[in-house]
């Protein structure tokens, strides 16, 4: 079982033993320009869901606090997203990069999601202490070629997403709102002319509330050709 550790404000540390993660996919709050979206990917051959939003179960050992994420072939890529996480003590929340094998998502986006890790920020916010203000938190996700991520891929805020406590009346309706599941929020539109298929990544979510921020980032290895 994959065990994650998360500083909180008061210097204190919470283990979380993960034993469901879930991955929300289409999840915009404009569910018009969720269904825009969806017409674009048909194009690229990409399946849409049944119902939006939706919900992927994906295995809970690709929950990770990694620097490294190796990757079959080259047309992988993260996405910015938030994590909710549900300790012992209550609901944490944090900056997440889903890393998505593009290749794999035309024969199916839940397939996809199985293929590469979730990466999660080390540090983490109670959420009954920034929910007040969730909306003006910014998100933003950025790539880079080198070791580096350094150009802006993603930038929005929370308030483009569906809500934290939106996805815990989903939990409790499924039965998963309890210690050790982790959801991963859905991701917000990025920039044209980027190339997403980068070496590097990093995402962050800074609350201009308290002036903290929370982020992730790692680089993308591709790993040795199969023999056979």
């Amino acid at each position: 079982m994959t065990t994650l550790n998360f500083e909180l404000p008061d210097g204190t540390v919470e283990e979380v033993q993960v034993k469901h993660l879930l991955n929300a996919g289409y999840a915009g709050r404009e569910q018009d320009e969720v269904q825009a979206h969806i017409a674009e990917l048909a194009e690229l051959g990409i399946p849409g869901p049944t119902t939006t939003p939706a919900l992927y179960p994906v295995s809970p050992y690709l929950a990770q606090q990694t620097s490294e994420v190796r990757v079959q072939h080259a047309r992988t890529s993260g996405e910015a997203e938030w994590a909710l996480i549900i300790a012992e003590s209550g609901v944490l929340l944090t900056v997440a990069c889903d890393h998505t094998d593009r290749e794999l998502e035309v024969h199916g986006v839940a397939w996809s999601k199985n293929a590469s890790p979730d990466v999660l920020g080390r540090k983490a916010w109670r959420l009954d202490e920034v929910r007040e203000h969730l909306d003006q938190i910014t998100l933003k996700g950025w790539v880079g070629q080198g070791d580096v991520a350094d150009t802006l891929i993603q930038d929005s805020s929370l308030a483009a997403l569906l809500s934290p406590d939106y996805w815990l009346e989903v939990l409790t309706e499924r039965g998963l709102n309890q210690p050790g599941t982790v959801l991963i929020s859905g991701t917000v539109a990025m920039a044209a002319g980027v190339d997403q298929f980068a070496r590097s990544w990093k995402v962050e979510m800074t609350d201009p509330v308290t002036g903290l921020s929370v982020d992730a980032a790692y680089v993308v290895e591709k790993m040795a050709e199969p023999i056979g």
